[in-house]
């Protein structure tokens, strides 16, 4: 399911603090780790690796990209030309070498299931002296153990050939997604970021050739002035972003291949949109005036969409429905089919490479080394299948919902000040029961909120708006229309 990320750019507000406090509390978020776990954690930190597993070092220059001040860094990235093709380097934090199974940091990483995310702070999965400290790809000149995949791909993109090791690598450069956009633009990137390039555009072809398609909804972003004033934004995601995303895909294509091979593993799938709900979809592209041929698959019609276009926003909007019911799959489980696509990306796929803020990315890292190793799986990894899917789901649903009240309250804070004022603005949703309510997207601020009417809203008009509510305690905004 596509988020509506927030970024936030200054202080925070005490009233922002204050309802994040109140969100947090409502949707039972774990606060502070206890002492025991705070304590355990630095032990490992200063002792450092817990498996005492004898690692060949890989001396590759490998550099990560982040968003700009991130310190959990999970993967780490070089590229090279081999031949005609590529080779992909990809070392993915091995977080179990820091978390003893059973102890005190696991059993709070279950309860936890993810790292959750709030403006300028975070709830993070491990205690942070690992997981932007000890366990992090930090490049501090520090070997840190890592399953390295090394990735090799043809001239098209496609793979040809894959294999994953336990390793101990060191990162040679934190980098941030602006200033690699930056030097890629200028011309004076690294050859690997250059390569990252390539390989990125290839694999996106690679995908629109499988069926696969990704929803790149803008992320709002919110700016916090020197006078206290507070704007919002909407944010398109930069090109290298969609990249190196793709570099993680492969690698969760790659995992579950594997896993899939050996008939064990864990993988993050999401069931093929029914006929009915395609129907609705092309409706409702007819509404917005949106060409829908009818031999164009839904997947080409998407990539053809403008995000910041009014109607291409609301039209993506809408495509969110096809991405409801993604889950977790157990291999050989009653829910396994054999044969189980993610249908967005059109093939088998596996979380396996975010171990520091993602629980089950843990496990399938240790699946896919003992795999390739020859080595039977863990115990304490086997045993945790089970219980994975119903512990993931939880916790997304908790981080889904911490998402959007955290926007919510931004946007509350941001137009506290204008009840009464005027706005104009695009719908875009209508409740189906009733078409008098509905979601509107401001056109001069990065704002969706609820509004009514006096009559039918039509999906995709431009409407002149009165801003009624904006509650800070609640997040609660709402227009009518005038």
């Amino acid at each position: 399911m596509p988020n509506r990320e927030l970024v936030v750019l200054g202080d925070v507000p005490p009233a922002l603090v204050d309802g994040l406090t109140q969100l947090a509390g409502r949707l039972e978020l774990p606060s502070g780790f206890s002492r025991q776990v705070a304590a355990e954690a630095a032990r490992e930190a200063a002792d450092g690796p817990i498996d005492g597993r004898v690692r060949e070092t890989i001396d590759l220059p490998f550099v990560t990209i982040d968003p700009a001040g991130s310190m959990d860094l999970d993967q780490a990235l070089f590229i090279e030309p081999v031949g005609k093709g590529y080779r992909v380097w990809y070392a993915i934090a091995d977080v179990a070498a820091w978390v003893r199974p059973g102890g005190a940091i696991d059993t709070a990483a279950w309860q936890r299931g993810e790292t959750y995310y709030a403006p300028q702070t975070r709830l993070p999965l491990h205690p942070t002296c690992l997981s932007e400290g000890a366990a992090s790809l930090l490049p501090d000149g520090t070997p840190r153990p890592a399953n390295v995949w090394r990735i090799d791909l043809d001239s098209s993109g496609a793979v040809t050939d894959f294999a994953v090791t336990r390793n101990l690598v060191t990162s040679t450069a934190k980098l941030d997604y602006e200033s690699v956009q930056r030097d890629l633009d200028a011309g004076t990137a690294l050859p690997s970021l250059q390569l990252l390039k390539t390989v990125g555009r290839l694999r996106i072809e690679q995908e629109s050739a499988r069926g696969g398609v990704s929803l790149r909804l803008p992320e709002q972003q919110v700016t916090a002035h020197p006078d206290e004033h507070w704007s919002l934004s909407f944010r398109t995601p930069l090109p290298v972003e969609d990249w190196n995303a793709q570099i993680s895909l492969m690698t969760g294509f790659c995992a579950a291949s594997l896993m899939r091979s050996h008939g064990v593993g864990i993988l993050r799938t999401l069931p093929p949109a029914d006929v009915r709900t395609i129907i609705l979809l092309r409706s409702v592209a007819r509404s917005l005036g949106l060409g829908w041929a009818r031999r164009t698959s839904y997947a080409d019609f998407v990539r053809r969409l403008d995000p910041a276009k009014p109607t291409g926003q609301a039209m993506m909007n809408s495509c969110t429905v096809l991405f409801r019911g993604a889950g977790y799959t157990v291999i050989g489980s009653a829910d396994d089919s054999g044969n189980m696509p993610h249908a967005a990306l059109a093939s088998e796929y596996a979380h396996t490479t975010a171990p520091l803020r993602r629980l089950v990315d843990r496990f399938t890292g240790t699946i896919c080394a003992s795999l390739a190793a020859g080595q039977p799986v863990p115990e304490w990894t086997a045993q945790a299948l089970e219980q994975l899917p119903a512990t993931m789901a939880e916790s997304n649903r908790r981080s889904k919902a911490f998402e959007s009240g955290i926007i919510a309250l931004t946007e509350a804070l941001a137009l506290q000040d204008a009840i009464g004022q005027q706005f104009v603005g695009v719908i875009i949703e209508v409740d189906d029961r009733n078409r008098r309510q509905g979601v509107v997207s401001l056109t001069a601020q990065a704002v969706q909120a609820k509004v009514r009417a006096s009559h039918p809203l039509a999906l995709g008009a431009q409407v002149n708006l009165q801003l009624v509510k904006a509650d800070i305690a609640t997040g609660e905004v709402a227009f009518t229309q005038v």
